[in-house]
């Protein structure tokens, strides 16, 4: 496990030197934050910072960094690579400068920021676009605990009618009343979970795949006949809440309406991000065992999987977490697994709430002018949710969808911040190369996955580095007028 070793080191060191030089780029203050300044007792609500950290954590985990981890393991240990360069350099400094950037325009969200940097048209654009993929994170995070529940006691559509019911009431309710007291507990559940199984590891010492032996490419080895993913672009698609996330960019903003200093910015999102990335590489080298280990644990997992890799990442954590931790352990490990999801949708609903609201200026302390929004918000999600159950594949179908959506958003977020920091006369690479990186693995993606374009290789990939060439004349192009101007 010295792989997994250097990663965690490498993780804490980005927080302490990286996440410094990001946070003195942006440069906080002291001036007075939205939380103090439009205070409403609904969603303007001063929260101690603590608990401020424990919200953003559950909010942006949702089951991204464990089943994210579990299938990138497949790739081999270039998932470390990704999990710890990606959190580092993109995702942390992407949900750090997403949330900041929030906080300095009034809490204004994801939409109104694109607007203000790349347009009205791309604002419109985004808006359709980060709403819609809102109430895919909240159908796809309906389903997944619903059936990690249902392994325990229950019908699976049982506990998919509390979840969404109780999806309603978070999304309407302040801030405080559920989210505020909680979330909390539910976070310390999910750290509870990586923790443990850190210490099992640590304790047992498997022999898991090294960078030096095993770099890439292990899950064609083992399943020819079901590997069709080339590790580019596919692995920074299926490794997303551990590395770099979109979604997590419509979070922030929730978090930055509840901070009373911007210099908390710090250990709240970027630390979120590192914290998360760790819990990725946990289960990433929990998954390594799992498939490649030695000796292999001896499940038979792999052959009673009949869906895919998706299908198989809650049957992983069930008989992990039964098998390392005991009753009480894998009582509060499951707490936790069941938890994200379920607080990652709720918070998602609740932001597309305030995303329609801001744009159509509605206030929403009445409770009627919430339900306006949120009844069709939430008709939609359950035809959504209606047709997955109905449809053998419909779960991996909405998850792959919302995959690329999910690194689409980063890209758009990406952009906007490094307009910012040119507008700034700021060190701008630090989101630039980010962002012209996750421009080439959408656009790859869209022509080479056989879920979008399905191009040939040749043609695909060379359309996507085509994408790339554009991206950076583009910027070129308009960085130029700009300090002319």
């Amino acid at each position: 496990m010295i792989s997994f070793v250097l990663s965690l080191v490498a993780l804490v060191l980005g927080y302490l030197l990286y996440g410094r030089f990001v946070e003195r780029v942006f440069a906080p203050d002291g001036r007075v934050t939205p939380a103090v300044a439009k205070a409403d007792g609904l969603d303007y609500i001063v929260l101690p910072n603590w608990k401020i950290f424990m919200i953003q954590f559950l909010n942006i985990a949702g089951t991204g960094p464990i089943f994210g981890a579990i299938m990138g393991a497949k790739f081999g240990p270039v998932a470390y690579l990704w999990i710890v360069f990606g959190c580092i350099f993109a995702g942390a400094t992407h949900d750090y400068l997403s949330g900041m950037l929030s906080m300095r325009h009034g809490g204004a969200g994801l939409p109104e920021l694109i607007g203000q940097y790349l347009g009205k048209t791309t604002k419109s654009v985004m808006l359709v676009f980060t709403v819609l993929l809102l109430v895919m994170v909240g159908t796809v995070f309906v389903y997944s605990p619903a059936e990690i529940l249902h392994s325990i006691g229950g019908e699976t559509m049982m506990w998919v009618i509390i979840i969404f019911a109780y999806y309603i009431i978070a999304t309407m309710l302040p801030i405080d009343k559920i989210i505020g007291k909680v979330y909390p507990l539910f976070a310390f559940s999910l750290l509870f979970m990586a923790g443990a199984l850190m210490i099992w590891l640590f304790l047992h010492w498997p022999t898991v795949p090294e960078l030096w032996t095993n770099l890439y490419n292990m899950g064609a080895a083992t399943e020819p006949d079901k590997w069709t993913d080339q590790i580019f672009p596919c692995l920074f698609i299926t490794v997303a809440c551990g590395a770099i996330s979109g979604f997590h960019a419509t979070q922030s903003p929730l978090m930055a309406r509840c901070m009373k200093s911007e210099r908390m910015g710090r250990p709240i999102f970027y630390g979120a991000m590192i914290t998360e990335g760790m819990v990725a590489l946990i289960w990433a080298t929990v998954s390594a065992w799992f498939f490649y280990g030695d000796p292999a644990p001896g499940y038979e997992l792999i052959e009673a999987a009949t869906n895919g890799f998706h299908t198989s990442a809650p049957a992983v954590v069930n008989l992990v977490c039964n098998d390392w931790l005991g009753v009480a352990g894998a009582v509060l490990a499951m707490l936790g697994v069941v938890a994200a999801p379920i607080t990652s949708g709720d918070t998602a609903f609740r932001s597309g709430r305030l995303i329609v609201a801001e744009w159509l200026k509605m206030d929403q302390r009445p409770i009627p002018k919430r339900l306006y929004i949120c009844v069709p918000m939430f008709a939609c999600s359950i035809a959504m949710l209606v047709w997955q159950i109905e449809n053998p594949d419909g779960f991996n179908t909405i998850w792959q969808y919302f995959g690329w959506s999910n690194q689409a958003l980063s890209v758009f977020t990406l952009w906007t911040l490094t307009v910012y920091l040119v507008r700034q006369k700021k060190p701008f690479w630090i989101t630039l190369i980010p962002a012209l990186f996750m421009t080439t693995v959408c656009s790859t993606f869209l022509f080479v996955s056989k879920q979008a374009f399905h191009l040939p290789a040749c043609v695909g990939y060379g359309l996507g580095l085509a994408c790339l060439v554009v991206a950076v004349v583009w910027f070129t192009v308009w960085y130029k007028r700009t300090i002319k101007s």
